[in-house]
């Protein structure tokens, strides 16, 4: 599909967090996140390199479909529960937008 991004976000937690992260985020969040975001690309954690590390990657039609749809989510109490739960756990947050090259064989 022409047009597609994707967003590459990174949660970098306090150590020893990692665990009692999941156990919030697990399942209802995610659940609400892949209804309302759609395309979850994947979901990654870090072995090797800057530990305590969060991987996930989204897909979106283009920018526009990604405001609209992160917009949604944040409408959501069960969301804005999950982040208020889950910020005290994080260091940072990072999120980056990608942009395919023609070649890639995520287009």
């Amino acid at each position: 599909m022409p047009g597609m991004i994707y967003e590459h976000r990174v949660y970098t937690f306090h150590p020893g967090k990692l665990a009692e992260f999941w156990k919030i985020y697990l399942p209802e969040p995610l659940a609400l996140q892949q209804r309302i975001l759609g395309d979850l690309v994947g979901y990654f954690t870090v072995e090797v390199g800057t530990l305590n590390q969060v991987v996930h990657i989204w897909r979106y039609a283009s920018f526009e479909d990604r405001t609209e749809r992160r917009s949604a989510l944040q409408k959501e109490p069960v969301w804005r529960e999950y982040v208020a739960r889950a910020l005290p756990l994080m260091v940072k947050q990072e999120s980056s937008i990608l942009l395919p090259t023609a070649f890639s064989p995520l287009k």
